[in-house]
């Protein structure tokens, strides 16, 4: 499960106001949720791209902080995807994927990839520094 947080000053809620209506939009009909960190996901059992096996989405509540948009992605083995034909639908559910998470926090691949670089280089900085 990833988490991504949002832009200086700016909120999840804000950016995505009705978060199921959205998930459904981009990836298909939620079958149930799923506790992460104390909040419920959004599951989508049979996502509409067939690259992906489930989906996982929702807002992650921190007390004290800004919510952060958790997200688990389960795609199918390539080996798998050949086998059924499916490899030409891999462009489109990496592109759902990015315009979600762009939508969502408004930080392009590159911008959450420096951030995530960023948060594992404090992870890594001794106590004693």
């Amino acid at each position: 499960m990833e988490e991504y947080k949002m832009r200086r000053g700016e909120y999840l809620e804000e950016r995505i106001p009705d978060m199921k209506a959205t998930v459904e939009d981009y990836f298909g009909p939620i079958t149930g949720t799923q506790e992460f960190k104390g909040s419920d996901l959004y599951v989508v059992g049979e996502p509409k791209n067939p690259v992906f096996e489930k989906v996982i989405v929702g807002a992650v509540a921190y007390s004290g902080k800004k919510d952060k948009l958790a997200v688990d992605f389960q795609e199918r083995d390539l080996q798998e995807l050949m086998e059924t034909g499916d490899v030409d639908a891999a462009g489109d559910a990496n592109a759902a994927k990015n315009e979600f998470l762009l939508e969502a926090t408004g930080r392009d691949a590159k911008s959450r990839r420096e951030s995530m670089k960023r948060a594992v280089e404090d992870d890594e900085t001794p106590d004693n520094v």
